[in-house]
């Protein structure tokens, strides 16, 4: 094999050896971070792994674009997907549904097992965000978008309402961070994965607002609120997780609590604005479609 063809073979390498790649690199990375060093022979062949890795993909990522635009075009099932909005909600609404209903279960249970105000409070919260989903997706289900304003409208409206109930429940979590110093202890590989699926949930509830709000339907608009909201306080237990998993006691309980203050404020304020946005904004956008 000449030079150019090595060198070919390694820049492009077969799709199933870059699929492997991934985990494999992220896994031995990690590993090496948390466990071994960053100064170790261990990192070093980790980061030159991560970086080949990293290099293969940008190189192959124009053809994987035109790929995943071809499959886009020509498989029905992805036209589907992609042309179908409210087949988009729906499928999120009702999974967000199970997920919300079952974990404020499980955190339910852990409340009364433990007598803890703790857990209680964290299953009010996703019970209130199931009731928010449910509510949602019975419309959803049932008609198109913008094919009954008014009850569109309505249904924007109580979300509103209901993300202040949401805030009072948000309150107490933030609380019993704060003063009790209750968190949810993770390792830090752990940690890691949950930030990343975090920071990804919050990208992607942002871009969905500002998509779904180009359709003119009050109820997509306020599913994707749903997302933004869960996202936010997501950011939230992430920020106590990772102060609990890599605090190794350089930070003093002082600091915590502010920071935890500090952000939890600023997001229960977040909420509270969104929701008075939603409640005003309803309001004034019913009556002018009563008023036409």
């Amino acid at each position: 094999m000449d030079v150019k063809r090595l060198f070919k073979a390694l820049l492009l390498p077969h799709l199933a050896l870059m699929i492997v790649l991934v985990p494999l690199s992220t896994v031995f990375l990690i590993y090496s971070m948390a466990f071994v060093g960053t100064e170790s022979v261990v990192a070093v062949i980790s980061y030159v792994l991560a970086a080949y890795t990293l290099t293969v993909w940008c190189v192959r990522l124009p053809s994987l674009v035109r790929s995943i635009k071809t499959f886009k075009n020509e498989n029905r099932y992805a036209r589907m997907w992609f042309d179908d909005a409210r087949l988009r909600v729906n499928v999120s609404l009702y999974g967000g549904f199970l997920w919300n209903v079952a974990y404020a279960i499980f955190l339910l249970c852990l409340g009364l097992y433990h007598l803890s105000f703790w857990y209680c409070s964290m299953a009010g919260y996703y019970i209130t965000l199931a009731f928010v989903r449910f509510s949602l997706v019975r419309y959803t289900g049932k008609r198109q978008p913008c094919e009954d304003m008014a009850t569109e409208l309505k249904k924007y409206r109580a979300c509103g309402y209901t993300f202040l109930v949401m805030n009072l429940a948000l309150t107490l979590i933030i609380f019993f961070m704060v003063y009790w110093d209750r968190s949810f202890e993770h390792h830090q590989i752990t940690a890691i994965a949950m930030a990343a699926y975090t920071f990804t949930a919050l990208a992607a509830a942002i871009v969905n607002i500002v998509k779904y709000h180009r359709l003119g339907s009050p109820v997509y608009s306020a599913s994707r609120m749903v997302g933004l909201a869960s996202a936010c306080v997501s950011m939230l237990t992430l920020e106590s997780t990772m102060l609990t998993a890599f605090g190794d006691g350089s930070i003093d309980m002082a600091t915590r609590r502010l920071m935890l203050g500090v952000s939890g404020g600023c997001i229960s304020l977040f909420l509270i604005v969104m929701a008075v946005y939603m409640i005003v904004s309803g309001t004034k956008r019913l009556q002018a479609w009563r008023g036409r």
